[in-house]
């Protein structure tokens, strides 16, 4: 299996569907993705999910989720998915999990995120879950970024990249632009970034 954040898919991470999401920190700009969202981004995003057999969510994360997504409009196409596929949890507080198809990781995550990955299965996506993902990523358990790149400029919240983040150089495995100026990338870690001078 492979590990692979992606909405955390957003450079920021913080509330991008609604005011209600994650407003820690004074956060005032949530609901920030729908205005610059678009057709070409929402089908890279469903392809993502389509592709994944399981999500990886940090506590925050599941929470939002596994309040909207069970009792969401059934018309939605994308419920069906979202409520079908494998949640894998990994939180320090919660106890249990409600939410169809979910399992609480025991122990230390970073353990039971290695054992994942070397199971049979596809891809798990890290959705969201800033702080897992942080620890993904310092432990070199991510194999693929799959990020899209809105063109707003929000200039605070949760960040993928935080300050911090051990260096990685990237290789594109795609990368596309929308109509609506949103760039899709697919990056695979390389290891070390190289360094020059010109």
């Amino acid at each position: 299996m492979q590990v692979i954040p992606f909405a955390g898919r957003r450079l920021n991470l913080q509330e991008p569907g609604g005011p209600d999401e994650d407003a820690e920190s004074g956060f005032q700009h949530g609901g920030w993705q729908k205005p610059v969202d678009d057709d070409e981004v929402r089908a890279a995003v469903a392809g993502w999910y389509e592709r994944s057999d399981a999500m990886l969510l940090g506590r925050k994360t599941y929470e939002i989720f596994a309040s909207y997504w069970p009792a969401a409009d059934p018309g939605n196409p994308f419920a069906e998915r979202m409520n079908s596929m494998h949640k894998y949890v990994a939180s320090r507080t919660l106890t249990s999990v409600r939410w169809q198809n979910s399992t609480l990781l025991e122990g230390d995550t970073v353990d039971a995120v290695r054992t994942l990955k070397a199971s049979e299965g596809g891809d798990i996506n890290v959705v969201g879950s800033g702080d897992l993902a942080q620890t993904l990523m310092r432990y070199g358990l991510v194999d693929e970024y799959r990020l899209t790149i809105h063109p707003v400029i929000i200039g605070t919240g949760k960040r993928l990249f935080a300050d911090g983040a051990i260096p990685r150089a990237l290789e594109p495995v795609s990368v596309s632009t929308t109509k609506g100026g949103t760039v899709v990338g697919v990056y695979r870690p390389t290891g070390q970034p190289g360094y020059d001078s010109y």
